[in-house]
């Protein structure tokens, strides 16, 4: 079963690597990362990547449409929570097994939602579980949508950035410590707020 998952998700992936070459690749990008945000398995990193490889000059053009289409599908994420998650968001959830996640993000959001959502962005915990959460637990929509426009783009711009500045070269690096470069950007973050609650 498990294996029959992870090659369904290989050949998923490989689809949306496919949209790279295309005319239409910028709204293919914005549209999963749209829909990653509330219920779509590959991440949009995995098109931002094939994509700005392609073409290095336009990485950070690329990065906004991602960042743009992933705040909007947090919002998406948000309303299925909040309206309709007995209905659509729990089902969800339940289908890719996320529940402890879940639990995991209501913990967080117990704690410092704003904070929570900033990390979000670059947990290894799927975006859509923290949307969705915020919907159900009543987050503030503006919480959501702030902090979303920090880290989403932080992320992609990231990615973005470092493929602009290396190219092609840097598809290796990234693959290799994009979760120890995400933990540093946590860290930096982390002490920016603590320093600023600090001066206050």
């Amino acid at each position: 079963m498990m294996r029959r998952i992870s090659k369904f998700l290989f050949e998923l992936k490989k689809w949306v690597e496919n949209f790279a070459d295309k005319p239409y690749a910028g709204l293919a990008l914005f549209l999963i990362a749209f829909t990653e945000s509330s219920f779509f398995p590959i991440p949009p990193d995995v098109l931002l990547i094939a994509i700005a490889l392609l073409k290095p000059q336009l990485s950070f053009r690329y990065a906004l449409i991602c960042s743009a289409g992933s705040v909007l599908g947090g919002m998406f994420g948000y309303l299925l929570g909040l309206q309709f998650y007995e209905i659509i968001g729990k089902k969800i959830i339940e289908f890719y097994h996320l529940q402890d996640e879940y639990n995991t993000v209501k913990i967080m959001y117990d704690k410092n939602a704003f904070v929570a959502i900033v990390i979000a962005g670059f947990t290894p915990i799927p975006y859509k579980v923290f949307t969705i959460a915020a919907g159900a637990f009543q987050i503030n929509f503006y919480t959501l949508v702030l902090a979303s426009a920090l880290s989403r783009p932080a992320r992609f711009f990231l990615v973005g950035g470092l493929i602009y500045f290396f190219g092609p070269k840097v598809k290796t690096f990234i693959d290799k410590y994009f979760d120890w470069l995400t933990i540093a950007f946590i860290t930096l973050l982390i002490l920016g707020f603590t320093l600023i609650k600090y001066l206050k």
